[in-house]
C-alpha cells in the first residue's frame, strides 16, 4: 500500500525536474490523461440564455379598440411566415433555437398566448379555443394588415389545436401551411382525466430562475439544456408574497377548456385545406380518423426519435429541417404556392380556350380535372396548388 500511495503522489505535475530524471523509464499511468475541461457548478450551467441569440427582435402587438396586447417575436427578413404557436405552460421563446435556424431560409413570429409569457389581456384564464383562434387572427391582421404574406402555421400541443381550429375557419385567404407539433384527439382526450394530477405534481415554486431552468430538465420536460435556458424563464413570474418564482400560466384554472381544445381535432385536421404536415415524438400515436386519413395521403407525418414532447425545444436542428423541408416540398414562397412558369403556360392555354364554358357546372368540373392533370404532369406535389381545388374535387 504505500509503494501505491507514494506512487500515486508523485503526479508530473507534484514532481520536481531534479527528482523526475532518475525515473524516466518508469512512467505513470496518468502520463497520458488528456485534461479535464473544467466543470460548471450548477448555477452556471443553468444560467437563463439570452433570445436575441436567435430571434432578431419583440414587439408587443396592440390590437385595436380592445386591451389585449400579445407579445411576439421575430426572426428572418425574406420567404413565407411561419407563424409559430405554444404549447399551454410554454412561451413564444420555446421555437427560439428552432427560429435561430429556420430564420436562414423563411420569416419566423412566435407569439406568446394571453395569459402566457409577456402578453396581457383583460381576461388570461379565458383559454377557449375561440378565443385563442381569434387572438391568433386578430395578431396576423394587425401585423400584416389586408394582404398578409403567405403563413405555415404551426402549433405546438395546445397551439397545435389553435393552429388547426384556425386552418378550418378558412379566414386566413394567405393560409399555405399547417404543421401540428405531437397532438392528437385520442391520445389527447384520454389524458385530460390526469392533467390536474400532473400539474399538481410538479414543482410549484423555485428560489431562483436557475433552480426552475435546472428542474425542468432534471425532471424531464425539456431535454435540451441550452433551450431551456432560453425560453423557461418567460413561463414565470415572481410572487412578491412567497419570495419565489412561479409559473405565468394558471392551467389549473383554465380546465373548463381543456375538452374544446381536442374534441373533434382528427376531423378538422383532416378538413383543413392546405399542405399538412403532423409530427410526433417518438411513437406513432395516430387515432382511427387520422390512420384512414394517412392511409388515403392527406397529410404527411413524420415520427421524431429520441425526443419528448417538445420536439421543437429538444431537437431544433431536425425540427427546423422538418419545417423548412415541408416548405420547399410544397413550393410556398413569400405569396404563396410558387407555381412552375410550364405550369401558368398551360393553365393560361386552357382559360383561353375554355372561358366561355367555365361558369357552366360541367366547365367548373373540367377546370379543376384539367388542374389536378396538369399538377400531376408538372410534377407539383401538392394537390393545394390553387386555393380550394382539393377541397372542390373532394
Amino acid at each position: 500500500m504505500e509503494s501505491s500511495s507514494s506512487h500515486l503522489g508523485s503526479l508530473p505535475e507534484d514532481v520536481s525536474e531534479d527528482q523526475a530524471q532518475p525515473q524516466e523509464n518508469q512512467k505513470s499511468v496518468f502520463a497520458s490523461k488528456p485534461s479535464r475541461p473544467p466543470t460548471l457548478n450548477s448555477s452556471q450551467k443553468y444560467l437563463p440564455l439570452d433570445w436575441l441569440g436567435y430571434f432578431d427582435q419583440e414587439e408587443d402587438i396592440s390590437i385595436p379598440n380592445s386591451n389585449e396586447v400579445f407579445h411576439v417575436y421575430t426572426a428572418g427578413k425574406e420567404g413565407p411566415v411561419v407563424f409559430c404557436l405554444h404549447g399551454g405552460g410554454y412561451s413564444g421563446l420555446s421555437f427560439a433555437l428552432s427560429a435561430g435556424i429556420i430564420k436562414e431560409k423563411a420569416r419566423v413570429v412566435a407569439m406568446d398566448f394571453r395569459g402566457h409569457g409577456k402578453s396581457s389581456s383583460e381576461n388570461d384564464l379565458d383559454l377557449s379555443v375561440e378565443t385563442m383562434c381569434n387572438d391568433v387572427l386578430a395578431v396576423i391582421k394587425t401585423m400584416f394588415g389586408d394582404s398578409p404574406p403567405a403563413i405555415v402555421l404551426v402549433g405546438h400541443s395546445m397551439g397545435g389545436s389553435v393552429a388547426v381550429h384556425v386552418a378550418a375557419k378558412r379566414a386566413l385567404p394567405s393560409l399555405a401551411g399547417l404543421v401540428v407539433v405531437d397532438v392528437v384527439e385520442g391520445t389527447a382526450m384520454a389524458s385530460l382525466i390526469h392533467m390536474q394530477k400532473i400539474l399538481s405534481n410538479r414543482m410549484q415554486h423555485f428560489p431562483s430562475i436557475e433552480k426552475a431552468i435546472e428542474w425542468s430538465v432534471k425532471a424531464g420536460s425539456l431535454r435540451n439544456v441550452d433551450s431551456a435556458r432560453v425560453s423557461i424563464p418567460s413561463t414565470l413570474t415572481y410572487d412578491d408574497s412567497k419570495k419565489c418564482y412561479t409559473y405565468r400560466a394558471k392551467l389549473e384554472q383554465t380546465e373548463q377548456y381543456w375538452k374544446s381544445w381536442y374534441e373533434g381535432l382528427s376531423e378538422k385536421f383532416l378538413s383543413c385545406p392546405v399542405p399538412k404536415l403532423l409530427l410526433l415524438a417518438g411513437t406513432d400515436r395516430l387515432d382511427r380518423t387520422l390512420t384512414i386519413g394517412q392511409m388515403q395521403g392527406k397529410f404527411q407525418m413524420v415520427v421524431v426519435r429520441h425526443t419528448g414532447h417538445a420536439i421543437q425545444e429538444d431537437v431544433p436542428d431536425e425540427f427546423s429541417n422538418l419545417i423548412l423541408n415541408f416548405i420547399s416540398r410544397n413550393r410556398i414562397g413569400p405569396h404563396g404556392v410558387e407555381v412552375s412558369i410550364k405550369f401558368q403556360s398551360r393553365y393560361r392555354d386552357f382559360v383561353n380556350r375554355s372561358s366561355s364554358n367555365l361558369q357552366t357546372d360541367t366547365g367548373e368540373k373540367d377546370h379543376l380535372q384539367f388542374l389536378l392533370q396538369l399538377r400531376n404532369e408538372v410534377g407539383m406535389t401538392s394537390k393545394d396548388v390553387v386555393p380550394n381545388i382539393a377541397v372542390a374535387l373532394e
